[in-house]
C-alpha cells in the first residue's frame, strides 16, 4: 500500500528479510495506531490541551511558545505546499544553525507529508551536492545566513531552494492552521546521513512511530522529564543525539528547549545560570571544558547531565562529579539506530561503564562468527529493540550493519557480569573527534583530490582533550614539498573544500606507506 505520492524513499527500503528484528514492540509504550503523524503528539496535543502559552523554545534573544511553533509550522507547511509544490515523500533540506526557524521547518515538513533531511551548517556544497543528489532531494530550506555554500549546490534533483527570510515573508499570508498529512506509523519521517559524505554516502531511514519510540524509551529512563524542564546542549540538529535531546524530548513532555546556535562552553554555562536549564547535553570534551569553568557560573537549577558521541573517560565523570554532586548520564546511540540504546539512570551508574541496555533494547557481545562470548571478554555489540538499521539503497551495507537480526554497530565492547557495557574501541576506522564521527575514508578521499598528494593513509590519533584527532600520512608527489609551510597549506585547503571539523590536525609526510602484498594499506601499523 502506498504511503505517499513520491514513494522514492519506500521504494528504497531494504526488504523485510534483510531488516533487523524488532523487539518489545509489543508493549503499550510502543504501540501505535496505524495512521500517524508524530507532530500530533510532538506538538499538536499540546495546543488542544491548552498549553499553548507554555514556552516551547528559547534563545538568548527571542521565546516561542507552543503557540507560536504550531503556527509558524502550520505557515511554513501551507507555503510548502502551496508556493513551492512539495508533494507527499518529497524530500527536503533543511540547512541551519540550531534556532527556532530550524525546528518550525522540521515540524512542517513531516505537517506537510515531506521527508525531512537536517544537515549540519558546516558542511560545503560538495557534501551537500552528494547528499542532495543520493536521497534525490528535490526542495531545500536554507538559513539566509548559510547560503553561500547552498548557493553552490549543482543537482538536477533539486528544484527548489527557499532561505529562510524569503520564507517568512511567504508565510505572512498564510492561515495559520494546517491539516497534517495521514502519513502512516511506517510511515519514513527521516533520512539521517551517516558520517561519510563523498563517493556514496549510507542513508538511514526512520518511522514516524520511530520518533515517539525513542522518546518512551531514553528520557523516560534515564532523565524522567516534565514540563517543567528546560533542556539544552551542544549537538546540531542535523545530528539524531540533537535532534532528540533539543527538539523530540523535550517537546514530546510539553518541556522547553534552549538552542544556541553556536554553543561554546561558556555559552551552555551562562544559558544554565541565567535561564535555569535543568537537563544538559554535550560531549565529553565539552564536559572536561565547563568543568574547569564552574566556579564563574551558578549552576544549581541542573539536574540531569548527558555525555554522548564518543566515550566518556571516568575521568572527566569523576571530576564533574566532585566539582558538582550530579552524575554524567553516559549513553552509546547510532544513527543507525536513531538514538541512544545503551545507558543508565540514578539508580544503576557505574563510573565508567556505558550502562546497560534501556528499556525498548537488548544487547549482547558476540564474536566475529556471531556467537555470545564469555563475561567481560572484549567482543562486537550487537543490539535490537524498538528501531533498527534500515539502509536506503545500500543491500551491500545493510547486510554488514545487520546479522541475524541483530545491529551491529561497529564498537568493540565487553559486559560485566551485572550487565553493564564497558566501551573498548571502535572495530573501524571511525574517528570520534570532540563529538564527531569522522570517517577516515572520507577524509582520505579529499586529500587525493589534492593535486601534491599521491597516496595517504588516516587514522584517529588518542588526544586528550579531543578524544581523538585526525591524524593523516600523506605521500606527496614531489619529495621535497614536504615541508611545514606544505603541512599548513594542506590543511587550509582542506578547509575550504570540505567540513572544517574533518581537517587534518596533525600531517605526517612519509616516503611510502605500509601495504599487504595485495596493496592495501596497514593502517594498524600507522596507529
Amino acid at each position: 500500500m502506498k504511503h505517499y505520492t513520491d514513494n522514492f524513499a519506500h521504494d528504497n527500503l531494504p526488504s523485510l528479510d534483510l531488516q533487523p528484528d524488532y523487539v518489545f514492540t509489543d508493549l503499550p509504550q510502543f504501540q501505535h495506531p496505524e495512521i500517524l503523524n508524530c507532530v500530533d503528539k510532538l506538538l499538536d496535543n499540546h495546543i488542544k490541551e491548552g498549553c499553548g502559552t507554555n514556552p516551547c523554545i528559547r534563545t538568548f534573544d527571542e521565546t516561542w511558545t507552543y503557540q507560536d511553533l504550531y503556527e509558524k509550522s502550520n505557515q511554513i507547511a501551507h507555503v510548502l505546499i502551496d508556493d513551492l509544490g512539495l508533494q507527499s515523500g518529497n524530500r527536503v533540506l533543511i540547512r541551519s544553525a540550531n534556532n527556532p526557524m530550524m525546528v518550525a521547518c522540521w515540524f512542517a515538513v513531516l505537517k506537510a507529508g515531506g521527508i525531512v533531511v537536517a544537515t549540519m551548517p558546516l558542511l560545503r556544497s560538495k557534501e551537500l551536492t552528494t547528499i542532495i543528489d543520493c536521497a534525490e532531494i528535490s526542495h531545500a530550506l536554507c538559513d539566509k545566513t548559510l547560503h553561500d555554500e547552498m548557493n553552490l549546490v549543482k543537482s538536477n534533483f533539486l528544484k527548489r531552494t527557499s532561505f529562510f527570510d524569503e520564507l517568512e515573508n511567504l508565510m505572512q499570508s498564510k492561515p495559520k492552521t494546517f491539516a497534517n498529512y495521514h502519513s502512516k506509523s511506517d510511515s519514513i519521517a527521516l533520512i539521517g546521513f551517516t558520517s561519510g559524505t563523498t563517493g556514496l554516502p549510507k542513508m538511514t531511514s526512520h518511522y514516524h512511530k520511530d520518533i515517539l519510540n525513542i522518546c518512551e524509551a531514553f528520557p523516560r529512563y534515564s532523565l524522567q522529564p516534565t514540563p517543567n524542564d528546560i533542556f539544552t546542549g551542544s549537538p546540531p540538529l542535523g545530528f539524531t543525539f540533537g535532534l532528540g535531546g533539543l527538539v523530540l524530548f523535550p517537546m514530546y513532555f510539553g518541556a522547553a528547549t534552549f538552542l544556541i546556535e553556536k554553543p561554546t562552553p561558556e555559552m551552555l554555562l551562562q544559558a544554565i545560570q541565567e535561564y535555569k536549564i535543568t537537563i544538559c547535553f554535550t560531549a565529553p570534551t565539552a564536559w572536561r571544558v565547563i568543568t574547569s569553568k564552574l566556579d564563574n557560573f551558578n549552576i544549581s537549577s541542573l539536574r540531569k547531565c548527558v555525555s554522548a558521541g564518543e566515550t566518556l573517560p571516568l575521568k572527566v565523570w569523576q571530576d564533574w562529579y566532585d566539582a558538582t554532586g550530579l552524575k554524567i548520564i553516559d549513553g552509546i546511540g547510532a544513527t543507525e539506530m536513531l538514538h541512544i540504546f545503551i545507558s543508565s539512570n540514578e539508580d544503576n551508574m557505574k563510573p565508567g561503564a556505558t550502562g546497560v541496555a534501556i528499556t525498548g533494547y537488548e544487547a549482547k557481545i558476540i564474536d566475529t562468527n556471531g556467537n555470545e562470548i564469555a563475561t567481560n571478554e572484549p567482543g562486537r555489540l550487537a543490539v535490537r529493540g524498538i528501531t533498527g538499521c534500515k539502509y536506503l539503497n545500500r543491500i551491500d551495507k545493510q547486510k554488514e550493519y545487520v546479522e541475524n537480526g541483530w545491529n551491529l554497530t561497529g564498537d568493540i565492547f565487553r559486559q560485566d557480569a551485572d550487565g553493564h557495557f564497558w566501551f573498548v574501541a571502535r572495530g573501524d576506522d571511525m574517528i570520534i573527534s570532540s563529538g564527531y564521527n569522522i570517517a577516515a575514508i572520507e577524509v582520505e578521499s579529499v586529500l587525493l583530490t589534492h593535486e601534491d598528494i599521491l597516496e595517504c593513509a588516516v587514522v584517529g590519533l588518542p588526544d586528550e582533550e579531543r578524544g581523538m584527532l585526525v591524524c593523516a600520512h600523506i605521500v606527496l608527489k614531489e619529495k621535497h614539498k614536504a615541508t611545514d609551510n606544505m603541512k599548513n597549506h594542506i590543511q587550509h585547503w582542506f578547509k575550504e573544500v570540505a567540513a572544517p571539523y574533518k581537517y587534518p590536525r596533525v600531517i605526517y609526510f612519509a616516503a611510502t606507506l605500509p601495504k599487504t602484498e595485495t596493496g592495501k594499506i596497514q593502517r594498524f601499523k600507522l596507529k
